[in-house]
């Protein structure tokens, strides 16, 4: 049990912390730690494991020999060792591996008459290094690595080749293999891709010790949390359930102040009406010095202030042609690892696509080769007709002039937008006052991956190319974030870790495994779903193979086959007619607008035969478009229907 009792703190300058902070997690607990970017989380739990000494108040273990294993947010560095030999290091077992071994040879040497005492001594160490696990120690080691996304024989590897995040899942891994009984995570999640974070979810459904996690991740929330814990002006709301109850309760509880409040200014005002009303009249100054001392005494109710956020909105996107990307045969490879190969695949207009895979899959590499930034080895790629990609990259220095201001980074785009409505988008990334004027090369990471977001937003677009454009923004930023890609008109491929964005955004997801392009239909859930499906059968299949032999497989890929090319023959018709339409609008729309200008000149405005003519040109295109906009919906939803087999 952790019990936190009156916890105060204050740091230089005079911004308190924790005032009088109380809070107990009861043993077996499962606890998720909320509230905004610089609320105090992480302090919080720095102090719970004593790195940080609060002002007043304490905290309690029970047992008070319970222990402690916390994954910091930043990272710590490892020892010299290779990464199996710090495991071994962090869960005890070198140390009783080495106990047992003393031991052992001194009950080979004991003397008769020390023998009893050595025999119980080893017992001892054996019972020792039993408790941890030391037999099975290094197979139960490497089952987790692989979880993590380790590969073979990365666990003889020293620690300090592995990269930052390789170095956050080996620290995460120690904990998890030392088995303390509170266990401390301040986002473990940020440094995984999505099948180790399922493997760590399933991992500590398992664990029976308390734990309390701070997480940007709903879906660990929900997974994981029997009670959310929100840090609010110095002290701690507890709520039961995991994240998607506490969102329900804690805004019933909000508006439930708010009514309160409401309430209590009426009554506030009323007497204070009362009071200046009767405050000279002698007969009454018994009731106005009683509601003088009332008012003194009322404790005023206070409600959160509405934080000011605008509704995120990209610029309307220029039409494209239907066909926005064609990848034929694309191949990557560094030096003698080959990321990926034979990728071929299409993306249509108005398509929302998800790049998903492990860390090391090449999703980084396939997104960047999409944009432009990077050319592939073999194979083509092609955008459609009046294509305008915009691409988000990882590391910001290729989104940002780190020499700019954020000023100088925003103001020059996007002309149509005025002075202020600029400074207002800048401030709902959290850039305000005299935050614009801050160089680029100072902010922070997360400040620069919401810098480079709000250039995104004010850039004309209609194709997206977002790589993990999410990493450093908080729960609120991302919501706002994510419904502004929900309206957006044009074309997205994201690569992202956030499966809950994922699976609000996206319609398809393309997986990228074992140097392969996979193609599912639907959201995220959609794809786990299909994906499991798949391996099912794989494993189906393969025992079939082994008792018939490789005909049904053969079958099936005909059947495939033939189904692709019924699927082909059936669209290519609609598919060529939706070209000429597309192709008709674009020309319509093209002439309708020179004769709009035309119409705005003032010798054309002069000659009322040719002002008669124009018009009538332009009721006759004005209705060419809208007959063929009809037509293209409706083709469109045919050839909806022939991919998913409904026509």
């Amino acid at each position: 049990m952790i019990q936190i009792k009156d916890l105060s703190l204050t740091f230089a300058g005079g911004r308190t912390i924790f005032s009088g902070l109380n809070w107990q997690i009861d043993t077996g607990g499962r606890a998720g730690l909320v509230g905004p970017n610089g609320i105090g989380k992480t302090t919080l739990m720095r102090t719970l494991v004593g790195q940080i000494q609060p002002d007043s108040g304490e905290v309690i273990l029970s047992p008070a020999s319970a222990t402690v294993g916390y994954l910091p947010q930043d990272l710590a560095e490892l020892p010299d060792v290779t990464l199996m030999q710090y495991l071994k290091d962090k869960a005890g077992i070198t140390a009783a591996e080495a106990l047992l071994k003393t031991r052992q040879e001194q009950l080979a040497a004991a003397s008769p008459d020390e023998s009893e005492r050595a025999l119980r001594l080893h017992e001892e160490a054996a019972a020792e290094y039993e408790r941890l696990g030391g037999w099975s120690f290094e197979a139960m080691s490497k089952k987790a690595l692989r979880g993590l996304g380790f590969h073979e024989g990365d666990d003889q590897k020293p620690c300090r080749e592995f990269s930052g995040g390789w170095k956050m899942r080996i620290t995460l891994a120690g904990l998890l293999l030392s088995h303390p009984d509170i266990l401390l995570l301040d986002e473990p999640t940020n440094h995984l891709d999505t099948e180790s974070m399922e493997w760590l979810e399933n991992w500590l459904s398992d664990y029976r010790g308390t734990l309390v996690a701070i997480s940007h991740d709903r879906i660990f929330m929900d997974k994981i949390m029997k009670s959310i814990a929100e840090l609010h002006s110095g002290g701690i709301r507890v709520y039961k359930g995991n994240f998607s109850d506490y969102l329900r309760a804690s805004e019933e509880q909000k508006a439930q102040r708010e009514q309160a409040a409401a309430r209590q200014q009426a009554e506030i005002a009323k007497t204070k009406e009362f009071i200046e009303r009767f405050r000279y009249k002698a007969t009454k100054a018994a009731q106005v010095q009683s509601r003088i001392k009332v008012l003194e005494k009322t404790e005023i109710i206070q409600t959160e202030a509405n934080a000011k956020h605008m509704a995120l909105r990209f610029p309307p996107c220029p039409q494209s042609g239907h066909i926005v990307l064609t990848l034929e045969n694309v191949s990557k490879a560094y030096g003698a690892h080959q990321v990926f190969s034979g990728v071929s695949a299409q993306i249509e207009r108005g398509q929302k696509i998800a790049l998903v895979g492990v860390n090391g899959a090449g999703k980084s590499t396939l997104s960047r080769i999409i944009s432009g930034r990077e050319e592939s080895d073999t194979g083509t790629r092609e955008l459609g007709y009046h294509v305008l990609p915009v691409f988000f990259s990882q590391e910001s220095s290729e989104n940002l002039n780190y020499a700019n201001t954020v000023w100088q980074e925003i103001n020059p785009l996007n002309q149509d937008m005025t002075e202020a409505e600029k400074r207002t988008l800048l401030g709902s990334f959290l850039f305000s006052g005299d935050d614009i004027y801050k160089p680029v090369s100072v902010l922070s990471g997360g400040e620069k991956s919401r810098l480079s977001l709000a250039k995104i937003l004010m850039n004309p677009s209609n194709f997206l190319i977002l790589d993990e454009p999410t990493n450093h923004l908080d729960m609120v930023t991302r919501e706002l974030f994510q419904q502004a890609l929900l309206a957006y008109d044009g074309t997205l491929l994201i690569v992202s870790h956030d499966r809950f964005f994922l699976n609000q955004l996206a319609g398809r997801v393309w997986e990228i495994r074992d140097g392969k392009l996979h193609d599912y239909a639907g959201n995220y859930s959609r794809f786990i779903e299909l994906r499991e499906r798949e391996r099912a059968a794989e494993n189906t299949q393969s025992t079939a193979k082994q008792q018939t032999g490789r005909s049904a497989d053969r079958d099936k890929k005909r059947e495939e086959a033939q189904r692709r090319q019924e699927i082909y023959r059936r669209k290519k018709s609609y598919v060529e007619e939706l070209a000429r339409v597309e192709s008709t609008v674009t020309d319509r729309e093209a002439e309708k607008s020179e004769i709009e200008k035309q119409l705005c000149l003032p010798e054309v405005l002069a000659d009322s035969s040719r002002v008669q003519a124009l018009m009538k040109r332009l009721s006759e295109t004005t209705a060419e478009i809208e007959q063929n906009t009809a037509r293209w919906e409706e083709l469109m939803e045919i050839i909806d229907k022939i991919e998913k087999g409904e026509l």
